[in-house]
């Protein structure tokens, strides 16, 4: 079974943060936004707490910062230190407490299949091209929100508010309620199953 270790290295103290852990094969698909606010499908190559090597047709320039959201693992930001012809690689900002979390997720995907882990999903996850929408409190409050997440039963979003858990939401035309929250936003579970039809604004 795979866990996260530090990498061996003969002098800790001055290796980088996002260098001290080794980096897993992983397959996780997803997208990310570049500075120019372009934004492409990507997928992961290998991956560690602290960087992430990305395949993508999208070419940032050394030093841009980058946004991503990724399956599984949720919103990263971070800034390209180097660039391939087949993509590029990217160290991750993040706080010691989300370097924890990521390496927790990164163990569960990489040993998922040679456990043969169940998707923890009642429906396939669908993939949104327009990944901009608005969410609407019963109150008529309006957020602006990124989804980062969506399946024909619910949805991830990116949202500066926490409502409390059991609020009713309506994300685009869709009637919810959040039942989670995250690091990042909420999750909001739909009063009813969705037809890919009444997903089409962001298929």
């Amino acid at each position: 079974m795979f866990s996260f270790q530090p990498a061996a290295s003969p002098s800790t103290q001055n290796v980088p943060a996002q260098r001290s852990f080794q980096r897993v094969s992983v397959n996780v698909s997803g997208r990310l936004m570049l500075a120019s606010q372009e934004e492409f499908p990507c997928s992961v190559v290998d991956m560690s707490p602290g960087d992430v090597h990305f395949a993508c047709i999208g070419r940032p320039r050394s030093g841009e910062r980058v946004i991503a959201y990724l399956d599984h693992i949720g919103r990263l930001e971070g800034t390209v230190v180097a660039v391939t012809d087949q993509g590029f690689t990217m160290t991750i900002n993040a706080t010691d407490r989300k370097r924890e979390k990521l390496a927790a997720q990164l163990t569960w995907i990489a040993n998922k299949h040679e456990l043969g882990l169940p998707e923890d999903r009642r429906h396939d996850r669908l993939t949104p091209r327009n990944t901009l929408c608005d969410l609407t409190l019963d109150d008529g409050r309006l957020y602006k929100c990124r989804i980062m997440d969506l399946s024909l039963s619910g949805a991830a979003v990116d949202l500066e508010i926490r409502p409390d858990l059991g609020t009713p939401v309506r994300l685009g035309n869709m009637r919810g309620r959040v039942v989670r929250h995250f690091m990042e936003g909420v999750a909001i579970e739909f009063s009813s199953v969705q037809s890919r039809e009444a997903l089409t604004e962001f298929l």
